[in-house]
């Protein structure tokens, strides 16, 4: 058993109200300067869509994550000693500005300076490429609340797992439904954008698992941006160097959480260290897209082994990081009550940014019997009149495996039932237990996604390890200037006594 510690996130979509804070607060930090003006290391999309960059999910356009071959090893899909020396010069798989959108902003000036005149002087919107007058034509958000949805959400890739006449109902006026998708940097276990880079710019921190991209190595290959199936590093063409989130890093070492999470107006957002064993990843990543999710939740340990334990303290893991693990929010997500899960496993990256399935698209196809366990089929009986399919669901957050979309969605509705049951008094408080047993939910652990999900304090939902930093500069025996880390409310030795 080889434990170590990874940060891992969670996002429970049913809280998302799609207000984009998240991405105006990544923004202003780290992405709000020249060549870097398309870049949204945060950004929330509607669902169904296509998404950021347009189209992001079809690996067959952009030929990015991982993909096991008939010897069951695996292979980048577009990158490797042959197929990245074919493309070098010229690489068909990367995403152009056309595909992200041509960064702009407005002549503000013409406003105050215009000459006095008939005409009304207006701000006309000029590339902060080119600096040229341009027509705006795409943004980062173009399609946000279905806005030109035949266009738009109709061509969502995951889509393609819909029946025809499934398809065909979503776009009906009455019936149009969606959810939104905040996306990062998922940190992933296995990350194909680390595998791609041939001068090893990216590499993951081994304290916590944080994937970083290192700006005096990287040589402008850009194989990381085709190599990464979420297409979250971006390529700045001011500095020539490639860039990505770093999960506000800086901040964690502090104790406080990533920008986005702090700003967070739904509180959709939990943060917390997990265990898992290295010596399981090559199994977890070979076994069939449908045991992808169960594959990825076998890697993480739990916190209270004593096993687990001795192994985390044999590779150098302190006993406040492992009392971090044991508080963590998102083991309880993930592994106690199996309700988050990651995002296109079948990329067989690993990724650690795990999601809640949202809920609404189900309630709103019951109608006036949200809750109303007479119903045919009875109350789980409205998932299958789910008016986002199952098998559309599934494409993204089961690899396929429509079982643990299923499981995740019993619980919830479960767990409403029993909630307003014991609140609002309108349910049969025997009904929703016998719910509850039938969703594989105990009345303590409804309790306990009911506190988590809505009235945790921030402790709670933003489990930060300490990161140990100073005690590893320390070791270097270097000043923190020469290693970067100017700036940061770090000592370069800590005071006697401190």
């Amino acid at each position: 058993m080889d434990v170590r510690a990874q940060i891992s996130m969670v996002f429970h979509l049913d809280k998302c109200i799609g207000c984009h804070t998240c991405s105006i607060a990544c923004k202003n930090i780290w992405t709000d300067r020249k060549g870097a003006e398309y870049m949204w290391w945060n950004n929330v999309e509607t669902k169904p869509g296509t998404g950021y960059p347009t189209s992001w999910e079809d690996q067959e356009k952009y030929k990015g994550g991982w993909e096991k071959e008939k010897d069951g090893n695996l292979e980048l899909r577009a990158v490797g000693k042959v197929r990245g020396a074919a493309t070098v010069f010229h690489n068909p798989n990367l995403p152009t500005i056309d595909d992200y959108y041509e960064p702009f902003t407005y002549t503000y000036k013409d406003l105050i300076d215009s000459p006095e005149g008939a005409d009304q002087p207006i701000a006309r919107p000029v590339s902060m490429i080119t600096g040229r007058p341009m027509d705006i034509e795409a943004g980062p958000n173009w399609d946000d609340d279905l806005g030109g949805s035949p266009i738009y959400a109709a061509n969502d890739p995951n889509l393609a797992h819909v029946s025809p006449e499934e398809r065909a109902a979503l776009f009906e006026v009455e019936k149009l439904v969606f959810f939104y998708l905040p996306r990062i940097c998922n940190h992933c276990l296995n990350p194909a954008c680390v595998a791609a880079c041939p001068s090893g710019a990216l590499y993951k921190r081994g304290e916590d698992g944080i994937v970083l991209l290192s700006q005096e190595r990287c040589r402008a290959w850009r194989f990381c941006v085709t190599a990464c199936p979420y297409k979250k590093t971006y390529f700045n063409w001011g500095t020539g160097k490639s860039e990505k989130c770093i999960l506000c890093y800086p901040r964690l070492e502090t104790g406080q959480a990533p920008a986005c999470f702090h700003s967070c107006v739904g509180r959709i957002r939990y943060l917390g260290m997990v265990l898992y064993d290295a010596d399981k990843l090559g199994e977890a990543m070979a076994v069939p897209d449908q045991d992808l999710v169960t594959a990825q939740r076998a890697l993480i340990l739990d916190p209270n082994d004593p096993e687990v334990i001795a192994g985390a303290r044999k590779n150098g893991i302190q006993d406040d990081v492992l009392e971090s693990a044991r508080r963590s929010p998102v083991y309880k997500w993930v592994i106690e009550w199996g309700l988050a899960l990651p995002l296109h496993a079948e990329h067989r990256t690993l990724p650690m940014l795990f999601y809640v399935p949202p809920l609404l698209p189900v309630m709103a196809a019951s109608g006036d019997h949200g809750y109303d366990t007479t119903i045919e089929g009875g109350l789980f009986g409205t998932i299958d009149r789910y008016r986002l399919p199952l098998t559309y669901m599934a494409s993204l957050f089961g690899a396929g495996n429509e079982g643990v979309v299923r499981y995740a969605l019993r619980k919830q509705m479960a767990v409403r039932a029993w909630r307003r049951a014991v609140t609002a008094g309108d349910q049969d408080i025997e009904k929703a237990r016998q719910l509850l047993a039938e969703a594989d939910t105990t009345v303590e652990q409804a309790d306990a996604i009911h506190r988590l999900t809505s009235i945790a304090p921030l402790d709670e939902r933003f489990v930060i390890p300490p990161m140990h930093r100073e005690e590893a500069i320390e070791m270097l025996d270097e000043p923190l200037a020469a290693k970067g880390f100017a700036g940061m409310g770090l000592r370069s030795k800590p005071e006697r006594g401190a």
